[in-house]
């Protein structure tokens, strides 16, 4: 996955397209096989998958449905959703592979780290992954909320600190 700069030309003519390989970066916390190849994901790195880029055949879609249900509909909003789709490919033994040249392009929007945008969102399905799977998935970021005074772990739950500290500028990015 590259994220393109913010001020990269448009697309929209054919000929910007030649320009496309120049701003390939892929994501620095994902493997990036050589192109051409196919690297069988070590266990370590199947919580690394990301379902913006991805692909199965229909068939294989069919089995995963029929296994475990495909991607689980109780996650709302933001985070989760994709760390337990994997775990799922890994509870049951689906091979995942990272594609050398199978490059996708994220287009540039403003984002914030950690996304206090999305802190309800990802402190719950936070909760829902950790009841699923046993471990805390995002916890860089619930750390990083917690230093900012947003949430903080209870003993049991991640849980959110009153909104006062959202509207108090203490989250700036």
């Amino acid at each position: 996955m590259t994220y393109l700069p913010r001020h990269t030309p448009s697309l929209d003519h054919p000929d910007a397209w030649e320009h496309l390989p120049n701003l390939t970066a892929p994501h620095r916390a994902r493997p990036d096989p050589p192109d051409g190849s196919l690297r069988l994901a070590d266990t370590g790195e199947y919580s690394l998958f990301w379902s913006l880029s991805f692909a199965v055949s229909s068939s294989q879609w069919i089995y995963l449905r029929r296994a475990f249900g495909g991607f689980c509909e109780e996650y709302e909003g933001y985070g989760g959703e994709d760390t337990d789709f994997a775990m799922n490919l890994e509870r049951y033994s689906i091979p995942l592979f990272w594609v050398g040249g199978a490059h996708a392009y994220h287009q540039w929007h403003q984002v914030s780290s950690p996304p206090v945008e999305h802190l309800q969102d990802i402190v719950n399905n936070a909760g829902l992954f950790f009841d699923r799977w046993g471990w805390w998935p995002m916890l860089g970021w619930l750390e990083e909320f917690h230093r900012l005074g947003l949430a903080h772990h209870d003993g049991q739950r991640w849980v959110c600190d009153p909104a006062e500290s959202l509207q108090d500028g203490s989250a700036d990015s």
